[in-house]
């Protein structure tokens, strides 16, 4: 059994890390089940372009709501989630 298997986010975790050191934002906590729950949903739901667009624009609020005082970043972003899944689950019970 390798180190993946045991730990399956780890790669995302340390390209994370990587990532956010090199943005200048280092010791961001990212819930990365949830990122990709919340993507999954939109690739299912949508279509698979969908999923990186819906957490692309998630992260956008949450920054601007952020960088203008609205909330901090984690509020605005599990905020902007909810209405990401609330809109999703309306739409595939349309589809349905």
């Amino acid at each position: 059994m390798t180190a993946e298997s045991t730990h399956p986010h780890e790669p995302i975790e340390l390209w994370v890390k990587e990532l956010a050191h090199h943005l200048e934002v280092d010791g961001i906590e990212i819930d990365i089940d949830a990122v990709l729950a919340l993507a999954g949903q939109a690739a299912h739901t949508v279509v698979r372009p969908a999923a990186p667009v819906t957490t692309y624009l998630i992260g956008y609020v949450a920054g601007l709501a952020e960088a203008t005082g609205q909330a901090d970043f984690q509020t605005a972003s599990r905020a902007a989630s909810r209405v990401a899944a609330e809109l999703l689950e309306r739409r595939s019970g349309a589809v349905g």
